[in-house]
């Protein structure tokens, strides 16, 4: 079957140069350091996209191995389902709506302050005698671009091949100082441009053209010319999802400001069939497939450096794909395929191996930077949210952990409990969605106007309120519905 190891990049081998130098793992003084940090981070990857969380329609070994070797967190959420959102809030530990963002588009009016600068990730290990390094996609607020301003110094620009290469010479360097590598790969999120190409040719357009759309394409190419093409789809392309239908009792505003006011979006949950669905989900795996190639090659230079054992690892995505889920594919919406991330982390000195963590909510915008402090004997800001993993990773309960987790969206919010997950938009008919997510996973069944939930949504209510409450939330303060 063509799903494993199609376009798998031969990266790994190609490098095996770089491999020459072993870092120090001591101090000058001989004793020993604090861990080395390599943050890995793909861009639109839902939780589901990985070989070792079940998914058997594409191999993900690099991360596979990772997962193995450590722990992989099955209840995790990025803050908010949109790139420049969720990156600033693992930079900052704080929530989008702090600086009045809720979509890329805020970028411009975000305000971003001194202090939220200051006391980022890069620099407040920079501070503490961390060598910092980023490489990669930024897509930060406006004002956090200049990523010398957060305390890194650029590695390398690419976010794909090139970029492994120049983290695979990073990690071989030689390095007085415990190390902060903060590696931000593209894909999968060239999928992008297979629904956005589509729709510029139903209306006699050309396709975009650029490195990201050009590798969507000739990716698709080598599929969808063939003779048999439905034939392939129906032997080799991934099934359409058990959630494929539109829920009878969608929030309007999904329809009204994420769909319609993007065209391409309308068109696709409007025409497309199941061919069309299922060759995305294909070539999300394939995209998906190509950055794990990348990541091996970051995480074999690492093996090979020596350093493996000195070294945290951890993984995640900033947010998901909806991957044909109620007909929609990008993300910006609260469902689940867009809002639940991989979360990964590997410490051979106190993680042990092969834990699936399925208990506790984790946010890897909130929980990132006080996790990573913990871990490096940091002190991290005065007043974030979110809680260090470090007690979780190491195979321990937490009583007292939170009751909910919160995420934004452009127009909404949401809160995520043990069972259920409770949404507010912020106009439309039937604003207010409510699922129960052990007996719903899928989302299809919309919960919030049945009285025998009545409870449960005065509940989340309650906890949104105060969600918005303790966070400063502006934006969302408006249209909050009472308990």
């Amino acid at each position: 079957m063509e799903r494993r190891g199609f376009l798998r990049a031969t990266l790994a081998a190609a490098s095996c140069g770089l491999w020459a130098r072993p870092s120090r793992a001591l101090s000058a003084a001989g004793e020993r350091r604090r861990p080395n940090i390599l943050f890995l981070m793909t861009d639109q990857q839902s939780a589901s996209m990985l070989d070792c969380a079940g998914n058997r329609c594409l191999a993900t070994p690099a991360l596979d191995r990772l997962s193995a070797g450590g722990i992989r967190f099955e209840r995790a959420y990025a803050c908010n389902p949109v790139c420049v959102p969720s990156r600033f809030s693992l930079q900052t530990g704080l929530m989008p709506s702090a600086i009045g963002m809720g979509r890329n588009e805020d970028s411009p009016q975000s305000t971003v302050t001194d202090a939220m600068i200051e006391n980022s990730l890069g620099n407040r290990f920079a501070r503490a005698g961390y060598e910092t390094a980023y490489g990669g996609k930024v897509h930060l607020p406006r004002r956090m671009n200049n990523l010398k301003d957060l305390g890194y110094a650029m590695i390398s620009r690419d976010s794909r091949g090139p970029l492994a290469q120049a983290c695979a010479q990073f990690i071989q360097a030689e390095h007085e100082r415990p190390w902060l590598l903060f590696a931000s790969f593209i894909n999968p999120h060239d999928i992008c441009y297979m629904g956005i190409n589509a729709y510029a040719r139903s209306r006699g357009e050309e396709p975009v053209n650029n490195l990201a759309s050009r590798t969507c394409e000739e990716t698709l190419d080598r599929v969808r010319s063939r003779a048999d093409l439905e034939r392939f789809v129906e032997e080799q392309c991934p099934p359409l999802p058990a959630n494929f239908e539109i829920p009878p009792a969608e929030p309007e505003c999904i329809t009204r400001k994420y769909t319609e006011v993007r065209p391409f979006r309308a068109y696709l949950r409007q025409q497309w069939g199941p061919v069309e669905w299922r060759l995305h989900r294909w070539l999300y795996c394939r995209l998906t497939e190509m950055v794990d190639a990348h990541l091996g090659v970051v995480l074999e230079a690492l093996r090979q450096s020596g350093q493996e054992d000195e070294t945290l690892i951890v993984f995640t995505s900033d947010h998901g794909d909806m991957n044909a889920a109620h007909r929609l594919e990008h993300k910006s919406v609260l469902y689940e395929e867009a809002v639940r991330i991989p979360f990964l982390m590997r410490y051979p000195k106190e993680i042990p191996e092969g834990i699936v963590e399925e208990d506790h909510l984790v946010s890897n915008g909130l929980d990132l930077l006080p996790t990573l402090c913990d871990y490096a004997g940091i002190e991290p800001p005065g007043g974030l949210a979110g809680r260090s993993l470090r007690p979780l990773a190491a195979g321990g309960k937490s009583a007292a952990w939170r009751e909910y987790l919160p995420m934004e969206s452009q127009n909404g919010r949401a809160v995520r409990t043990k069972r259920f997950k409770y949404c507010l938009y912020d106009s439309g008919a039937r604003r207010e969605m409510l699922i129960d997510l052990e007996a719903d996973p899928g989302e299809m069944r919309n919960l919030a106007g049945e009285s025998e939930y009545a409870g449960e949504l005065t509940r989340h209510r309650e906890m949104l309120a105060r969600q918005v409450d303790q966070a400063a939330d502006k934006i969302a303060a408006p249209y909050l519905i009472g308990g």
